[in-house]
């Protein structure tokens, strides 16, 4: 990362886009509904668009990277509309065309489950996004779709693509341990491929593999042959896909700072309609939660998370719920003892380097944290309220939000970043504390 400038000293004044993250007085109390996942929602778009017939999803989430998913989709040619206040959305497929720009944003979906879709229009589809999106790893499934014979100009954003109206498809070898999406994307489109498509992965292991899991499951719901049978190897067969009619699960993993925050204040909290079943990472919340020493039950009208009085220092490997560290990060910054969070060390190209960002700002509100290859070891020591910088990942607005509960007067910096997968999210936060 490049060098950052000086970290703030003082939160007098609250400047415009910042936020005041709310301290509790007393023991959180509250039921708190989530928004549907956004890695369901983006992977069930992707399927839609390629579908043989109309889909609709239920209760599927808005928010700044499934709108990016909405328009970028649109643009190639797919008709989507909404009804019922934003809870239904009908998905239209149509015969795929070029001459479009795609705006990523930040979004890791987009940028990686679209280009192996744009390989199956007639002409150049162009792809750009945010600033910090440039640096993000991309070039394995870019070099796939070469060698299945797609002309690519370019190695990362910004790159143009140009499709012959189909691709032959067949086996290509990736290094996906940068992220699990690069798998994902070719899976989510080789059903279309003339001969399928056969992913193999050689190198380091691949990070956050209940994404895959995931991604396997609704290419079976949409009537796609899929074979996961040998590990760091997929196999889809060419097939139709089958319309959807789908009800999108909550985000768990954006449900995890609610949870956290019953924990933090010796509370409860309960997230209803948590499935039983599922492929979410997110669902490592309970056990994680469990760990740090909170009572954890899973019951038919949600999951419910009570604090008992005692925060246990941990030692997790997070490689398949990675997107959880930060929260992870804070609830340990108030724990009985030095915790070790292990197994992370590709979060450093995710919306930031997530590493250094916790850190950074963890160490400035006075705790004692330090990097290690591949995670952080987090050293509890007594916090005052200051700035809090989020970079530009909504996953530090989360934490920050969680770390306020016990550090009075830290401001959030840039709190609309939050939009990327919960635009709703401070809202939520501050219903809860007054509930």
């Amino acid at each position: 990362m490049s060098a950052e400038p000086p970290h703030p000293t003082s939160t007098a004044t609250i400047a415009a886009g910042d936020w005041l993250a709310p301290t509790a007085d007393r023991a959180v109390d509250a039921v708190v509904p989530v928004p549907g996942s956004k890695s369901l929602t983006n992977r069930f778009l992707v399927l839609a668009a390629l579908a043989q017939d109309t889909s609709r999803l239920s209760r599927p989430l808005r928010s700044r990277d499934s709108t990016l998913m909405c328009e970028a989709l649109q643009s190639l040619g797919t008709r989507i509309e909404s009804r019922s206040d934003d809870t239904e959305w009908l998905i239209e497929p149509a015969a795929l065309r070029g001459s479009a720009d795609i705006d990523c944003g930040l979004a890791g979906t987009v940028m990686r489950f679209l280009p192996p879709v744009a390989a199956l229009t007639d002409g150049t589809v162009s792809f750009d996004g945010d600033e910090a999106a440039r640096v993000r790893p991309l070039g394995p499934v870019l070099e796939a779709l070469r060698s299945l014979g797609i002309t690519v100009d370019g190695d990362g954003l910004p790159f143009t693509l140009t499709g012959a109206g189909r691709v032959a498809g067949g086996t290509v070898h990736i290094d996906a341990s940068g992220s699990s999406q690069f798998v994902s994307g070719l899976l989510l489109a080789g059903a279309r491929y003339d001969d399928g498509i056969t992913v193999i992965h050689e190198g380091k292991q691949v990070p956050s593999l209940p994404h895959i899991a995931m991604t396997v499951e609704v290419l079976r719901d949409a009537g796609v042959l899929v074979d996961d049978s040998e590990a760091n190897r997929w196999r889809v067969e060419p097939s139709q896909i089958h319309a959807l009619d789908v009800e999108v699960e909550p985000d768990l993993s954006n449900a995890f700072p609610f949870l956290a925050a019953a924990l933090l204040t010796d509370g409860r909290v309960t997230v209803p309609d948590w499935p039983v079943v599922t492929t979410q990472a997110g669902d490592h919340a309970r056990d994680i939660l469990q760990q740090f020493g909170a009572d954890v039950q899973l019951k038919r009208e949600g999951l419910t998370v009570r604090g008992t009085g005692r925060i246990e220092a941990v030692d997790l490997d997070l490689h398949d719920a990675s997107e959880l560290s930060p929260v992870v990060a804070a609830i340990a910054a108030f724990a009985d003892g030095p915790s070790h969070l292990r197994g992370i060390g590709h979060i450093r190209f995710h919306e930031t380097d997530r590493l250094a960002a916790l850190a950074t700002e963890l160490n400035a509100l006075g705790s004692d944290v330090s990097e290690t290859e591949d995670g952080l070891v987090i050293r509890p020591k007594v916090m005052r309220g200051n700035a809090f910088r989020t970079y530009g990942d909504h996953r530090m607005v989360m934490a920050a939000a969680v770390l306020g509960l016990r550090v009075p007067s830290l401001t959030v910096q840039d709190v609309a970043t939050v939009a990327k997968t919960m635009p709703d999210f401070t809202a939520r936060w501050t219903r809860m504390i007054g509930d």
